[in-house]
């Protein structure tokens, strides 16, 4: 099945290979912000993985729809997702406090 064939690999600049990640979901979009992935998922998922180890840095966040895009505001401080049904959906970063 598909499920089996995704895979996030970690490359360096000068082109060495890092490390690689086996995903249970399929990757519509994903973005790269500072040191983290942010991932959204046609199953519906939005993961964010830190950069170095590939590693989860929270449990995935289930949209319930397929996401289409992710984009991360300049100041890190939200993550906007779009779904299939033509919803925003906006996803504060940090403590509860600061969102």
């Amino acid at each position: 099945s598909l499920q089996d064939k995704n895979a996030l690999h970690l490359y360096s600049v000068n082109g060495k290979y890092l490390g690689s990640e086996t995903l249970k979901e399929e990757v519509s979009d994903l973005c790269v912000t500072g040191e983290y992935i942010v991932m959204g998922s046609l199953q519906g998922f939005l993961s964010i993985r830190d950069l170095y180890s590939l590693s989860l840095s929270i449990s995935p966040l289930a949209m319930r729809l397929p996401i289409h895009c992710i984009s991360v505001t300049k100041e890190y401080s939200h993550i906007l997702v779009g779904l299939e049904d033509g919803k925003l959906i906006v996803v504060g970063v940090g403590k509860p406090a600061e969102v």
